[in-house]
């Protein structure tokens, strides 16, 4: 096999930046700032870099960012009460409540609660079923950046058969729609399924999401095929074998680096998305 494409996250996401900052420019113009809210539950050191770099990312292309500090011992209802505070602020255009919660608050009720039209991470059940029928205005970010990779790159994905590892909510479900709706035959699988090994080997597109760090090997990739690591676990290694799986595939998207940034970058343009929709209004 010759050498394969890397797919390099932050020359997507940097594509993507370059074009919301000339739309960033139009609405202040217009008297309009984009905002993200980002709310953070607790003290999870790992939770408060994200929020930290997605906060610092807003501010590189002129997008408001304020974020949510509120302490561990935090109930369902109060948060679900924070959240209602920022649905009605009409200069709050995204909320982003970062995951995971504390085990006490309830938090499929919380995302629940985010108004639809702020719901900029695609983790209400609405925006879930939108997304499943083609037509959600905010798909969740990380399986929009996988599609946008394949995208930008060119790779054709109507015909193919893409294979997800992985069954969450807020990947491996909805990026299996999302491929299906872009004419491609889909298998989802899980750590559980039988056989997998073999149903991986039939993909020319594999999804790895199951959140086990190198779960996915070299010798299960089908030669030629494009591999979209959607994975991120300590040591800075994702859900594949990347040495191993890029002797065999045609492409691949390293970690760190790859699907990574293009999720950040999605989670600002929905941002953006939303605040035009709001100034259109």
């Amino acid at each position: 096999m010759n050498e394969p494409l890397i797919l390099d996250g932050n020359k997507v996401a940097a594509h993507i930046k370059e074009q919301l900052a000339v739309r960033v420019a139009g609405l202040a113009e217009k008297g309009v700032v984009p905002c993200l809210a980002t709310i953070l539950v607790g003290d999870d050191p790992s939770s408060a870099t994200y929020v930290r770099m997605k906060g610092n990312a807003c501010k590189r292309i002129g997008i408001r960012s304020i974020r949510v500090d509120l302490p561990s011992s935090t109930t369902t209802e109060q948060l679900i009460a924070a959240i209602q505070q920022l649905n009605e602020d009409d200069s709050v255009h995204g909320i982003l409540l970062q995951h995971p919660v504390p085990h006490h608050i309830d938090e499929r009720a919380a995302f629940e609660a985010i108004a639809i039209e702020k719901d900029v991470d695609g983790v209400t059940t609405l925006g879930f079923a939108q997304n499943a029928f083609g037509f959600a205005q905010y798909p969740s970010c990380t399986p929009a950046a996988i599609i946008a990779i394949l995208d930008y790159y060119d790779i054709p994905i109507e015909g193919k058969h893409a294979v997800v590892i992985g069954r969450s909510p807020i990947l491996g479900k909805p990026v299996s729609a999302m491929l299906l709706n872009r004419n491609a035959t889909v298998t989802t699988c899980h750590s559980r399924t039988n056989g997998l090994p073999e149903l991986v080997g039939l993909g020319d597109i594999v999804v790895a999401a199951v959140g086990k760090a190198k779960f996915v090997k070299g010798d299960w990739i089908k030669p030629g095929a494009v591999v979209l690591d959607a994975g991120y676990n300590e040591g800075n290694v994702g859900d594949a074998d990347y040495e191993a799986c890029a002797e065999r595939a045609s492409a691949i998207t390293p970690v760190p680096a790859g699907v990574g940034p293009v999720t950040i970058a999605t989670l600002l343009k929905h941002t953006v998305d939303s605040a035009e929709r709001a100034a259109a209004k």
